[in-house]
């Protein structure tokens, strides 16, 4: 059986974990580095590079092994970048690669990120952080052929 993979996309507040924990609950195996960060005490963003290169490194190995097992993996990544996208598409190969790309607006995501909780998936995310992280942000271009977008 083919494995898939869902990669997330979108900013902070659109929906992403949510969507991965959904997966999670149905058997898939979820990479997050923000869960993976909560679990070694780090709680505020942007984390610091020496904290997340090594969760990233590992986190792709444990994409490939996955995949080459056969499992399905949502990883729950913003995926910011056309580029970071492609490179992910190249490791899952082999899977059913699909990119669900959360496109909502930024008074619902300011609404969202206000109403956060503690714990691994309610990192706070500012309003000037947000503006900061929606310059940087790349959307998904019309041939990128393996994208479904929801809209809030």
């Amino acid at each position: 059986m083919t494995a898939r993979v869902v990669l997330t996309c979108g900013l902070a507040g659109s929906g992403k974990s949510t969507y991965a924990r959904r997966l999670e609950s149905e058997g898939w195996l979820r990479l997050s580095v923000d869960v993976a960060a909560w679990e070694l005490g780090h709680t505020e963003h942007p984390l610091p590079q020496a904290v997340r290169d090594p969760i990233v490194a590992r986190q792709r190995e444990q994409l490939v092994e996955a995949v080459r097992a056969g499992r399905d993996v949502v990883v729950d990544y913003a995926f910011w970048s056309r580029a970071m996208r492609d490179e992910y598409r190249a490791l899952a190969r082999g899977a059913a690669v699909e990119v669900v790309y959360f496109d909502v607006p930024r008074a619902e995501l300011l609404r969202r990120l206000a109403s956060r909780t503690a714990g691994p998936d309610g990192v706070r995310v500012s309003p000037e952080l947000l503006d900061r992280f929606r310059a940087g942000f790349e959307a998904p271009a019309s041939d990128e052929t393996d994208v479904r977008t929801v809209r809030a």
